[in-house]
């Protein structure tokens, strides 16, 4: 289950790559790589539930805020906040 709804959130990202900005292009990127560390550490750990996925995907962006600049991380948490609703 949570592979699959990894797949789908990186279908989505890759599907956006023809008319994104530079900066979702960024920030999809980003995101791909929390995104995947979660749903690995969820198939690692044999953890099934959607909300844990998330939490762990939200906790991992949050473990590296300092990495970004505060406008990426609007940028980043704006496109977050509309994955996220894909997990629902």
């Amino acid at each position: 289950m949570i592979l699959q709804l990894e797949e789908q959130l990186l279908e989505y990202i890759d599907q956006q790559v023809v008319t994104a900005s530079d900066d979702e292009l960024f920030a999809g990127g980003y995101l791909r790589g929390h995104i995947s560390l979660a749903a690995a550490d969820c198939e690692s750990e044999a953890i099934f539930d959607v909300a844990e996925f998330k939490l762990k995907i939200e906790q991992s962006l949050k473990a590296a805020q300092a990495e970004l600049t505060p406008a990426d991380r609007v940028i980043v948490s704006d496109m977050w906040d509309s994955l996220s609703h894909m997990l629902s």
